[in-house]
């Protein structure tokens, strides 16, 4: 009965996906609720058929860019995948994936709170959760809730084979729950600072309750850690970044290494979180099992998804347009920006609706001060373009420089034709979608996220 019910509820809501994209809706989550509604066990149901298995992916930052290199890879492997690649990663979105693509792989990004009933659905073949930082606190709250919510994830029979970042102690530290857990980090402390980012979450001891100290700081309170007393240091990775250069918005270089091989790897994705990005997304797809010639091959051909450093010709200027939605993640889009060298005007966007977080106070926490080397006209737009700007004017942007228009169609046109220079466009999460629409209208972006 329960098959012939989700046969039905299938049907049902397959009809209402093609009625809500008719109308011109993404139809990535509704059709999902709905399917949830007639079949409550479709996820399980679904994913239970899924010859290859699924991997679930959770973060703070980085979960499309990191499923899209591991997408690259598994199709590589000769998977053919069902993979939430729009980014609707709560129930819904995985429902309506599940329902609406047919594959032999299940590749899920999850939502950080939805990761334990998820999680409990899918019963992946691995789970990697590659990072835990503040981000908006009017939703999740503060991250020992996240924390917590995840050691019960990972000592659940369902977690699969468990992949953890070394270098970030509240996720490291996950590993004392789970069996044979596999870490990744990177070597290269070349690359990292002696101090801490104002960003950083300074994260304890367990045993002694003091905190961590560092000899690296790379991305956030990710780095080279030990608690002082000597109880905890951080786990040795199972798979590693070194020699790593790092060439502005082009991308990098780095060499790869598991136990036993290394690899040289061409990143065509900017900046050093793009770099634990693909470290990540080769750790999971080692838990996997999948070839490391392959693996590489996957990285190396892999590009930026829409809004995640994806350079685009808009009116015959080079845009590239990098989400930004909490202090870690603008901290490193700002430091990469900042040191490319390459002359360019700033479009920054800053909305509050839901998605983005209704609290605004973390762009006082983000290191906007990296802005102050840019030479050309800073643009900033969305529901609060005048709060952004003057973050910006505290930052030591010229006030000269800053152009404020609320209205995202107008500031866009503005800031493509304020010169002939790269344009930058920095956005929050809704302010991205809104862009894409923009594009899609221009014809310089298809319509769908395929």
């Amino acid at each position: 009965m329960s098959s012939l019910r989700l046969a039905i509820a299938s049907a049902i809501v397959r009809l209402a996906t093609v009625a809500l994209r008719l109308i011109g809706s993404g139809a990535t989550s509704a059709p999902g609720k709905l399917l949830l509604f007639l079949a409550p066990h479709a996820i399980s149901q679904r994913s239970a058929q899924l010859a290859r298995g699924c991997a679930v992916i959770s973060a703070t930052n980085g979960k499309t860019t990191t499923s899209g290199i591991v997408a690259k890879i598994m199709t590589a492997d000769r998977a053919t995948l069902v993979h939430n690649k729009a980014g609707a990663n709560m129930a819904g979105g995985v429902a309506a994936t599940l329902n609406d693509q047919q594959g032999d792989f299940g590749l899920f990004e999850v939502d950080e709170f939805w990761l334990p009933d998820l999680v409990e659905q899918l019963t992946p073949r691995s789970m990697l959760l590659a990072n835990l930082f503040r981000d908006q606190l009017d939703r999740y709250g503060e991250l020992d809730e996240i924390v917590d919510r995840w050691r019960d994830v990972v000592a659940s029979p369902n977690a699969g084979q468990v992949v953890l970042n070394a270098d970030d102690p509240l996720v490291a530290g996950l590993g004392n729950s789970a069996r044979a857990p596999l870490y990744f980090g990177i070597e290269d402390k070349a690359v990292g600072e002696s101090t801490a980012q104002h960003a950083s979450e300074q994260a304890c001891c367990p045993a002694c309750g003091e905190q961590f100290t560092y000899s690296r700081y790379f991305v956030g309170q990710l780095g080279h850690y030990r608690c002082p007393n000597g109880h905890v240091s951080r786990p040795t990775p199972d798979v590693s970044a070194d020699e790593i250069s790092l060439n502005g918005l082009e991308g990098s270089t780095f060499s790869l290494s598991f136990s036993d091989q290394s690899f040289d790897v061409e990143l065509h994705l900017p900046g050093l979180y793009n770099v634990y990005n693909a470290l990540a997304a080769a750790a999971l797809a080692e838990s996997l099992g999948v070839d490391r010639g392959t693996i590489v091959g996957g990285i190396n051909s892999s590009k930026p998804s829409f809004g995640r450093a994806e350079t685009l010709s808009v009116a015959g200027r080079a845009c590239s347009i990098m989400l930004i939605k909490n202090p870690a993640g603008a901290n490193e889009v700002i430091r990469t920006l900042a040191s490319d060298t390459e002359p360019h005007d700033v479009l920054v966007v800053l909305n509050d609706q839901i998605a983005d977080g209704r609290d605004i106070s973390w762009i006082w926490d983000a290191d906007f001060e990296g802005l102050s080397c840019v030479t050309g006209t800073v643009t900033c737009a969305g529901s609060r373009a005048a709060e952004l700007a003057l973050r910006l004017k505290y930052a030591g942007v010229g006030i000269s420089q800053i152009v404020v228009e609320e209205r995202l169609p107008q500031a866009l046109t503005l800031a493509i034709g304020a010169s002939s220079d790269r344009l930058v466009i920095l956005p929050t999460y809704t302010a991205m979608l809104e862009v894409r629409e923009l594009l899609v209208a221009r014809s310089v972006v298809r319509g769908s996220f395929s």
